[in-house]
C-alpha cells in the first residue's frame, strides 16, 4: 500500500466557524469548500483538515455522524509551546487547559474552537526513554 495523502474529517455544526478558526489561528489554508464542507491544508501538518456539517445527508455511514470530536484531540507537536500559548491567548482563543508539563516530559496546552473541537499543542521537554 502507498498512502498518497491523509485527512482528518470532523463533524461540526458550523463548518465556516471551524474553518475560519483553523485559518486565522492555526495557519491552515482552505483549498476546497461547498455547502456543508471545507477542506484545509498546511504543508507541515501531514494531513488535510476537513470539516463536514453535522447531519449532512451524504455522510456515510450515518451511524457515526455524531457530534464534533467527542473525546478526540487534534494534536500538533511544536518547537516553542510557550510562544504558541502566548500567541493564541493574545488572539483571544479559548484556552481550555493552560500550559502544563507532565512527569514524562510532555509540555502542552489545549484550546477549543467555536464548535468545540479541541486542539492540543505539545513540546517534548524530555522523553520517557531519556530517563
Amino acid at each position: 500500500m502507498t498512502i498518497t495523502d491523509s485527512a482528518l474529517s470532523l463533524n461540526v455544526a458550523d463548518v465556516e466557524a471551524s474553518a475560519d478558526f483553523a485559518v486565522r489561528h492555526l495557519g491552515f489554508t482552505q483549498v476546497m469548500a461547498a455547502d456543508g464542507f471545507a477542506s484545509l491544508t498546511r504543508d507541515d501538518a501531514g494531513f488535510n483538515l476537513v470539516f463536514l456539517r453535522t447531519g449532512l445527508g451524504t455522510f456515510k455511514p450515518a451511524a457515526i455522524a455524531g457530534e464534533a470530536g467527542h473525546g478526540m484531540l487534534v494534536v500538533f507537536v511544536v518547537d516553542a509551546v510557550d510562544d504558541e500559548y502566548e500567541r493564541l491567548r493574545g488572539e483571544g482563543v479559548d484556552i481550555v487547559t493552560p500550559v502544563e508539563t507532565e512527569p514524562w516530559g510532555e509540555r502542552y496546552f489545549q484550546v477549543r474552537d467555536p464548535n468545540g473541537i479541541h486542539y492540543q499543542f505539545v513540546q517534548w521537554m524530555s522523553r520517557p526513554e531519556d530517563g
